[in-house]
This record gives structure tokens, sequence and C-alpha cells, in this order.
């Protein structure tokens, strides 16, 4: 965090760092409380999907009873999730350290992350509140504890596209769009 605010007073980045403002997932937790647009969850059998309108990001929380053996680091790492009583409770590891971050205000975390998310309807329906536990032994002395509530809407998922046109064309030293160096496939 000191090395990032030192690269912002001294002029050497334009503006602080926030994932999505270049088009990168936010992580876990951080893509909750940011970008306020709209997301949605299509439940399946054996998956829960969280899909976010800004550039049709998609988390997967698989619904099994526990994490894989070995867990390749991911912008959303790892997420198993079930039902306690009316919540659904998703647990994620493997979270990438790379340009991921907590929160927007480019809070680190190390590679031991691990988040406890519990999301639960209101009563009229109308309302979501995820209750979020974020526990890192090597970032932090304690668990952080964080809450968001977004509230239902009606509204048709857009199509919305980050990464169109996303250079630094007026050369204010922002960080690069981000780019394989080989293909996924």
């Amino acid at each position: 965090m000191q090395a990032s605010n030192n690269e912002a007073l001294s002029g050497k980045r334009a503006m602080p760092f926030a994932a999505q403002a270049i088009c990168y997932p936010g992580g876990v937790p951080g893509q909750l409380v940011f970008p306020i647009e709209p997301f949605y969850f299509i439940q399946k059998p054996t998956e829960v999907w969280m899909i976010w309108q800004r550039d049709h990001m998609v988390r997967r929380v698989y619904m099994t009873d526990r994490h894989s053996q070995s867990v390749k680091a991911s912008w959303f790492g790892e997420s198993i999730g079930h039902y306690e009583n009316d919540e659904l409770v998703v647990d994620t590891i493997g979270l990438s350290t790379k340009m991921s971050y907590i929160d927007n205000l480019r809070t680190p975390h190390s590679e031991k992350e691990h988040v406890i998310e519990r999301f639960k309807l209101g009563p009229d329906g109308n309302t979501l509140e995820a209750i979020v536990t974020v526990e890192d032994p090597d970032a932090f002395n304690e668990p952080l504890h964080m809450m968001q509530r977004w509230r239902k809407v009606k509204n048709p998922m857009l199509e919305t596209v980050c990464a169109e046109n996303n250079v630094d064309y007026f050369h204010q030293n922002l960080f690069p769009i981000p780019q394989a160096t080989k293909a996924d496939f």
C-alpha cells in the first residue's frame, strides 16, 4: 500500500488503481463493492453463477462439500457453496495476489486469503445482504468483517464492454489493459 501511495503522491501514476477501472475483475470480496451496477444469480443444481452486468464477468460457485486438492490461483479463486437454512454460504480460496486487492483502497492480501460469504434475501424478497469474513494470517492480525446490501430493481442486463479503446492515449501512465501471452485453450 505504501508503494502505491508513493506512486500516486509522486505523480508517477495519474490516478489510484481500482482493478475494475482497467477491466480487471475485482477479486473476492472486492467485486462485491464495485461497480455499482446490477449483477445476477443463476442457480443450477451443481453451480451458482454470479454474473455482473459490467463486462459480463462470471463467478462460479460450485455446490460441493470440499475444495479441490490443488487449486490454481485466479481472480475469483475457487468458490464452493452450500445452503444453511435460507443463506447461500460461499467458501473461497485460491485467490490471485497479482493486481488483486480486498477493496478499492488497494488493501493487499496473500495467497492464504480465505473468504466466507453469506448471502441472504431480505424478508420482503427485494433486498440481498452479504456478510463477508476475510481471514489472511499473512496480511491481517484478525479477520475482517464486511457487509454489503443491494436492492432489487427492474433492469434488463445491458451490454457493457470494458476493454474497448482502453488505452493510455493521453500519456497519463495508466496501468495497461490485461493481455494474455498465450491462448487459454
